[in-house]
């Protein structure tokens, strides 16, 4: 070892890219800045408003100017910057059932400008992702569809879009999260594909975007076995290094998933993940969605140096990493010197996104019920609520009740999730009782996904044929004889629906 304990300290610190609590930077942050901590990340704790966001990242920046200020904005269904709100855009599924690249790429640059002038340079998005299975659980809506043609192509522009502004995007999750029924929040997933199908179809994606510029990628925490039987990729040197930097030619930085994950930590541990996931060819370790003290950010700091210390983990690949962090900050520097200025949004938020999401709605009708729409008076709102993964988050409203009260007043809306099916009542009545002579809209997420929810709309339909249905999730499949598909469950995803359910432009 020739570097100074001092030094390596710093360069451990330049690779974490932690999370903290609060509206404003914490004492350990703005000391961490001084001693070498290359990034932070931005989650919706962080956010009240995007004042509020430029004046955290302007104090941020005064301890370093050359920070990377991350956030983890998909501007769909995952949002941390509109997170109280629920996101003004109408995400990627939206996006990619629409299919114009130009759309997206202008939609890509209306969200970069935003973050922009609120101080953020680094966003972890697009999602590359191709759902190609109908039944994971934490993909879904967040990726452009199932096509891999379609998910390149999109997810070019929306690199094109976001970075002409100044912004990193980074792609992800690298290999491929698309193909599993498992959330690496949870445990580990499992991509059985042969190679051929994994160049057909996951890698596609991450091909286009490499072609793009796209300045970061971001594993997943997917075992592969026909990359390598042994490692999930965010740990794996085949992966990183043999496939991503090797054979694809990437030469950005490569960000982990947020490595407190069970995917990686159940069997690895905490700071051992992280210092695999480095050796590995890993450049930046993203943590602080659950593990946001400092207490933890030291904890992988000390397991970084240590591992150089003992000759676990070459000084050399260390070095290596922050020097790819420090030219990505570079990038931003410059990149942003000419981008647009931000002229601010409508009272719906950006203008751009409303008339997206209005686009990407598709109404299916049977001539049996053709004139049910537009509706001719208030309506009751039957909105059925999955269990919400952990990258959504809980906090972020959706629905299609409050905007459509907005619209016709008197509107009702009740919530029910499976534990409020009471066992002993029909559920027909239930659902339907408190809509007497009024539309009835049934608003479902996933209806292919969740039994309960799929019985209880099949009953209410049976007792009401013409009770509108609206999917705010992946429409895999179409029920009733008046149908909406909004494909996403954004706030102005929302407004899409409710404005056509009340025949406003």
């Amino acid at each position: 070892m020739s570097t100074s304990l001092d030094a390596l300290t710093s360069l451990a610190s330049t690779v974490l890219q932690p999370g903290f609590e609060g509206t404003t930077p914490p004492a350990w942050v703005r000391r961490w800045l001084g001693e070498g901590l290359g990034g932070v990340v931005l989650f919706a704790r962080n956010v009240d408003s995007p004042e509020q966001v430029a004046a955290l990242t302007t104090a941020l920046r005064a301890e370093r100017p050359d920070l990377l200020i991350a956030i983890d904005e998909e501007a769909g269904d995952v949002t941390r910057f509109e997170s109280r709100l629920g996101s003004s855009r109408p995400g990627n599924l939206a996006l990619g059932a629409i299919d114009d690249p130009e759309l997206t790429e202008e939609v890509a640059r209306d969200l970069g400008v935003e973050l922009a002038e609120a101080g953020i340079n680094l966003n972890y998005a697009p999602d590359a992702d191709v759902n190609s299975n109908a039944d994971n659980p934490v993909i879904g809506v967040r990726s452009f569809g199932a096509d891999p043609e379609l998910v390149a192509r999109h997810t070019a522009a929306w690199i094109r879009g976001l970075q002409a502004t100044g912004i990193a995007a980074c792609a992800k999750h690298f290999p491929g999260h698309g193909d599993t029924n498992v959330d690496s929040h949870a445990d580990v997933p499992y991509i059985g594909a042969t190679w051929e199908q994994l160049v057909a179809c996951e890698l596609a994606p991450f091909r286009a975007a490499i072609a793009a510029g796209v300045q970061a990628v971001m594993t997943g925490h997917l075992l592969v076995p026909a990359l390598d039987p042994r490692r999930p990729a965010t740990l794996s040197r085949r992966i990183l290094t043999g496939l991503l930097r090797d054979e694809l030619g990437f030469q950005g930085v490569v960000i982990t998933d947020g490595i407190e994950m069970r995917a990686v930590t159940h069997r690895y541990g905490f700071e051992a993940a992280a210092v695999h996931a480095l050796a590995a060819g890993a450049d930046a370790i993203c943590v602080g969605g659950e593990h946001s003290d400092e207490g933890s950010a030291r904890r992988l700091r000390d397991a970084i140096v240590a591992a150089v210390v003992e000759g676990t983990l070459p000084e050399e690949r260390l070095a290596e990493a922050a020097k790819r962090i420090e030219q990505l900050a570079a990038w931003t520097i410059q990149a942003g010197s000419t981008r647009p200025k931000w002229t601010g949004a409508d009272q719906n938020g950006s203008a751009i996104g409303t008339a997206a999401a209005r686009r990407a709605v598709r109404v299916t009708v049977s001539p049996q019920h053709d004139g049910v729409l537009p509706l001719t008076g208030p309506a009751h709102v039957v909105e059925f609520a999955p269990p919400t993964n952990i990258a959504m988050g809980a906090e972020t409203p959706w629905g299609v009740g409050a905007p459509l009260a907005t619209l016709l007043p008197g509107t009702t809306t009740v919530r029910i999730g499976v534990e409020d099916l009471p066992p002993d009542v029909e559920p027909s009545a239930a659902l339907v009782a408190d809509a007497r002579h009024r539309p009835l809209v049934l608003v479902v997420r996933d209806l292919h996904r969740h039994d309960w929810m799929a019985a209880a709309v099949s009953r209410a339909l049976a007792a009401r044929p013409d009770a509108v249905v609206v999917e705010l999730g992946v429409p895999a499949r179409v029920v009733g004889d008046v149908h909406l598909a909004t494909y996403g469950a954004t706030r102005a995803s929302g407004w899409a629906a409710a404005s056509i359910l009340a025949g406003r432009p």
